[in-house]
């Protein structure tokens, strides 16, 4: 059986190609694929920034929904025709952070859609155990929200985010857009920090509070919202030495900061104030199943405007085009890349 797939080739290219898929063997899934999102790290991985990592002939992709085609050897309680995504994680199952409980950051975690091929592709066989059955009812275009809702999910259970409490989100691109409403939802009263003015319209179109540093000093102005007292929960977001400066100029005595945005390079940070009002600094890395099954209920439940999330759907054959697309339209918040024949 032949299929398409698309393959980053390096230098911003794409080559659509026919490839022969094999039967699912032992322990796999197959899946026909249906949308797929490109997010943060697609876009890094087209613009150059992984070739050392991924090379120049790579299946990229991993925010997906799609159905089962045929199951493998040996795998149960799956079957042919069932609505899925995949939590694109493969774990080795035996270094100190999976014996201890935490496959999701295992010692030697490979990221299937980076470190393996992914789900810009019409049939894709992946482990069994990354396999999420979809609520009935759940439109797999909504669905293939997942993935970066889960990660949103994680992140404010790592906040330990509780009803009433303040909270700032420093960075509204897609995952801050997503954190900022499960924060609201788990009672917290959010506000984001956000340089581009489309999203912060985006922001207030949610219902969101928004503020903008090139023309407000967020940190006295979070103080001055909350009596004095700052932001309980901080999610920092934006990836950047000024939300570094931020996060604890805004945070509340015994506030709780969540690194969320992958820093490449060395910031500077006020370490003096962990000291001075009891900070507490929690590092979030991508989810773990429960947050999978959260994020499910939250789309389901519609709690999340996945509507007005996704602000483009493109096609396999041009979807060249929707990653250049996507790195020149501030606007934009999430691409889907719609894979099935």
């Amino acid at each position: 059986m032949t299929t398409s797939a698309a393959y980053y080739t390096g230098n911003k290219k794409f080559s659509l190609e026919q490839v022969t898929v094999s039967p699912p063997g032992p322990g796999q899934v197959q899946v026909d694929v249906s949308y797929c999102g490109i997010c943060g790290t697609d876009l890094h991985i087209y613009l150059g920034h992984m070739d050392k990592r991924v090379g120049d002939h790579r299946v990229i992709g991993h925010e997906m929904s799609g159905k089962i085609a045929a199951v493998g050897e040996g795998v149960t309680g799956l079957k042919p025709g069932q609505n899925i995504v995949v939590r694109p994680l493969d774990h080795c199952g035996d270094c100190p952070a999976c014996n201890a409980g935490h496959a999701h950051i295992c010692h030697k975690l490979k990221f299937i859609g980076v470190d393996s091929d992914g789900a810009f592709q019409q049939k894709w066989n992946v482990p069994a155990h990354t396999i999420h059955v979809l609520p009935d009812g759940l439109s797999l275009e909504h669905a293939a929200l997942i993935e970066p809702l889960a990660v949103a999910c994680h992140d404010v259970r790592r906040g330990r985010v509780a009803k009433g409490e303040d909270v700032l989100v420093i960075g509204g691109g897609p995952i801050g857009m997503l954190i900022a409403q499960v924060a609201r939802h788990a009672g917290g009263n959010v506000t984001v920090s956000e340089i581009n003015e489309n999203r912060i319209a985006f922001a207030e179109k949610l219902g969101l509070a928004a503020l903008n540093p090139k023309s407000v000093d967020v940190g006295p102005a979070i103080h001055s919202a909350t009596g004095g007292k700052g932001a309980d929960v901080v999610f920092e977001v934006s990836g950047s030495q000024p939300g570094a400066e931020l996060m604890t100029a805004a945070a509340a005595t015994r506030g709780r900061i969540v690194m969320v945005a992958i820093h490449a390079t060395k910031q500077s940070v006020d370490l003096f104030q962990f000291f001075w009002r009891e900070l507490e600094m929690i590092g979030a890395r991508v989810y773990e199943s429960q947050d999978y099954d959260a994020a499910m209920a939250l789309l389901a439940e519609g709690v999340i405007d996945a509507k007005a999330m996704i602000t483009d759907i493109g096609t396999l054959e041009n979807i060249g085009s929707s990653f250049e697309a996507l790195t020149q339209n501030p606007a934009s918040m999430k691409t889907l890349i719609k894979i099935e024949a």
